[in-house]
């Protein structure tokens, strides 16, 4: 049963047009004024030069005052990254358990790198494991930037003596943490929530935070996403229920179609709140599993409305199909369709994309005769429909265009299969603005 949700509404110092965190950026209503964080997690984030500009933060750093169980899903990209190496290395020799923390920098991606990019990243593991007093392995380490550049890895191992000295478990310490793992982002993308679950008074809480806006396609496709929780679960349960609320969030999610050498999502479960351990197979699993999987959901849209150049955000709801996966291709092939996002953009219906779409996404069993399409307006408004059981529809194009000018809309596709599963994607439009930020990148 949840109780609340903590958010006050669901760089690169190259990187031009303003791709930078602003409190007059028109995404300041998602960052949150307040919140509740799980106990014995210490948090913080500093600059330590990794960023050239001399401020902003790029290196964040969390720990546990008690060994915690953890799980992670990482990107399937074949040239991965030294740090996720790294940390699924680690994750695998401790079989998830006695982890106590994570360490992760900004501006420089640490990918591509070789031989030395490897002893960076467990270099970063090091020296938190020491500040900690462990011997082993025992931190995840993240890195986010641009591919193929080394890390100032002695400003880094510098700085993280520097950031643990200053970790703090307030609303300031986790809103810092979020900014430092921040490139391209325009606002820092993090939440909390207080819980209980079911035959327990006791009240356990989750944070979440996460960076990516643009290269975010699965699997996975949030560059990097941390959730942390006070909550006792046994180390099988934690990968059981992060692996199924990924696949509904942060592996269902698009801005441009590519997939990161970087990609990462973690979740750490430390106890510090008390209680029975949840096992795996146990009710309590399975509610904890729908606790996690709405918030990544929640945190995971704020990825995509922080899309580069994007203008809008999209949800593509896919009914009626004979399979949850079925559905959730044919939703993923329709909102990484550059023709699709560009018509959103334009404020143009031009449905045949999506339609389009839906035929080449693989599925086998669409029956164009049985197939509707629709944009649904978020503001409580009729649905406008534009093709019904294969019938294309007189379409308003002045309602169309009404509709497609709201920041928030939906796709809706029913492929009329009598198998009534669903799925959603959660994606964006394409904008001149996103040729131009990522043509402009590395200059």
């Amino acid at each position: 049963m949840l109780l609340r949700l903590f958010r006050s509404a669901p760089s690169f110092s190259s990187i031009r047009l303003a791709r930078q965190y602003s409190t007059n950026s028109k995404y300041v209503r998602f960052v949150p004024q307040s919140g509740s964080y799980p106990q014995g997690f210490n948090v913080g984030g500093i600059h330590c030069g990794v960023k050239k500009d001399g401020k902003s933060l790029d290196l964040a750093l969390v720990t546990s005052e008690l060994p915690c169980s953890a799980a992670a899903v990482f990107t399937k990209n074949v040239f991965k990254a030294a740090p996720v190496v790294v940390s699924r290395k680690m994750l695998d020799e401790r079989k998830g358990q006695g982890v106590r923390g994570l360490v992760a920098n900004s501006g420089c991606a640490n990918a591509v790198t070789g031989k030395g990019g490897m002893e960076d990243a467990e270099a970063m593991g090091r020296t938190v494991d020491q500040l900690l007093g462990e011997t082993l392995g025992s931190t995840i380490v993240m890195s986010t930037g641009v591919i193929g550049q080394r890390l100032p890895i002695q400003k880094i191992l510098e700085g993280i003596p520097m950031a643990y000295k200053q970790v703090g478990s307030d609303h300031e310490a986790w809103l810092n943490t979020a900014k430092a793992i921040c490139t391209t982002d325009t606002f820092p993308k993090f939440m909390s929530r207080a819980f209980k679950l079911p035959g327990s008074n006791i009240e356990y809480r989750i944070a979440g935070l996460a960076k990516g806006a643009g290269m975010i396609h699965p699997n996975m496709a949030t560059l990097l996403g941390f959730m942390a929780t006070d909550a006792p679960v046994s180390a099988s349960a934690l990968q059981g229920i992060l692996s199924h609320s990924v696949e509904r969030s942060f592996n269902a999610i698009s801005v441009d179609g590519d997939m990161s050498t970087n990609d990462t999502v973690a979740i750490l479960a430390n106890g510090a709140a008390g209680g029975e351990v949840i096992e795996l197979g146990s009710t309590n699993a399975a509610e904890l599993q729908k606790i996690v999987t709405e918030f990544a959901e929640e945190l995971s849209k704020l990825v995509v409305r922080d899309g580069e150049g994007a203008t809008k955000f999209v949800t593509v709801s896919v009914q009626d199909a004979k399979s949850f996966e079925d559905a959730k291709q044919v939703a993923s092939t329709i909102a990484r369709s550059p023709l699709v996002k560009t018509a959103l953009y334009g404020r143009d219906a031009n449905w045949g994309r999506i339609l389009c779409a839906t035929g080449y996404s693989g599925v086998a069993g669409v029956v164009p005769e049985k197939t509707n399409v629709s944009f649904v307006p978020t503001d409580g408004s009729a649905e406008l429909k534009l093709l019904v059981n294969g019938e294309p529809e007189n379409v308003d194009e002045e309602r169309a265009s009404e509709i497609l000018a709201m920041e928030d809309l939906e796709i809706r596709v029913s492929l009329g299969t009598g198998g009534g599963q669903e799925a959603a994607y959660y994606t964006c439009d394409f904008s001149h603005e996103y040729v131009t930020i990522n043509g402009d990148y590395r200059t």
